[in-house]
């Protein structure tokens, strides 16, 4: 099985960085609906300029700092598995993204 498991971390090792970019991808499509009714909810009393500005900001800058900083350190936290299980922990992370997603009804 650890022979299998190094197999799957030796293929995809190349692709760890677009692997995390992925994942963070993944999770904000998921949760993103959470995270914009949070924002949705907090800027109700507000005017509607500026309601729709910070929603930009909060689409342009917001998701994309979460995107750029949130990959990297997916990556570092996937680093900590012992090399043969990066690969696995990858698929797992996808899965797991996956199985979430049915149960928000998302699938």
């Amino acid at each position: 099985m650890t022979e299998l498991f190094s197999a799957v971390s030796r293929a995809l090792s190349p692709y760890y960085t677009e692997m995390s970019i992925m994942l963070m991808a993944t999770i904000l499509v998921v949760y993103g609906d959470i995270i914009n009714g949070h924002v949705k909810r907090l800027l109700a009393p507000y005017h509607f300029v500026i309601r729709v500005s910070l929603f930009v900001v909060l689409c342009a800058f917001g998701y994309g700092a979460l995107t750029l900083y949130g990959a990297p350190f997916l990556n570092h936290v996937i680093a900590y598995l012992p090399w043969q299980y990066q690969g696995v922990g990858f698929v797992a992370s996808f899965l797991l993204l996956g199985f979430l997603a049915e149960r928000r009804r998302y699938i």
